[in-house]
């Protein structure tokens, strides 16, 4: 796997450090609310285990399989829930764990998808934003690091469900998914 890889953005102690900022701040914003946090599958599974290890708060865990790439490098634009809720989150404070944000058709939907299920509030927190990529208007609430327009794997990121588990997020060379 690390011959594919062409450079390094973040290492896991860069992550580390940075998951633990968000954790704490997101600890402070919820402290007394004790939010559902929704990780979007598969991605974010990696970054929502040692975020939830960051908060220092009760809450409750839920996950959501929802796809729009396929084994793809791009977006097909097309939104598909593969794995629903298994609670209500009528009146309940809700995070979405994403490990990407990139075109933001998936987010997009996704709040939409969820807001209509009456949450008392609804917020985004993503380890990666990629605003050049950005088709829909987006706003996370907790980001972990911007990145430049480059296709990344590692910490729970794939390319056709792959270099998951690569401990850092790099750039994966494009004559891997050319």
């Amino acid at each position: 796997m690390e011959k594919d890889i062409e450079q390094i953005l973040y290492s896991a102690e860069a992550i580390q450090e940075r998951v633990v900022e968000l954790g704490q701040t997101i600890t402070a914003d919820f402290k007394d609310k004790n939010p559902l946090l929704i990780g979007v599958l598969k991605g974010s599974f990696v970054f929502m285990a040692d975020l939830v290890r960051a908060l220092d708060m009760p809450c409750q865990l839920e996950f959501m399989g929802v796809s729009s790439y396929g084994n793809k490098s791009e977006t097909t634009g097309a939104v598909k829930i593969t794995r629903d809720l298994e609670c209500d989150i009528e009146g309940r404070h809700v995070i979405v764990i994403e490990d990407i944000l990139d075109s933001g058709l998936t987010l997009s939907y996704l709040m939409k998808y969820l807001q209509n299920r009456r949450p008392a509030s609804i917020e985004i927190c993503t380890l990666l934003d990629k605003p050049e990529r950005r088709q829909v208007e987006v706003h996370p609430r907790y980001k972990g690091f911007a990145i430049p327009d480059a296709f990344v794997v590692g910490y729970g990121l794939d390319f056709a469900e792959s270099y998951r588990n690569l401990p850092y997020i790099g750039v994966l060379k494009p004559s891997v998914y050319a």
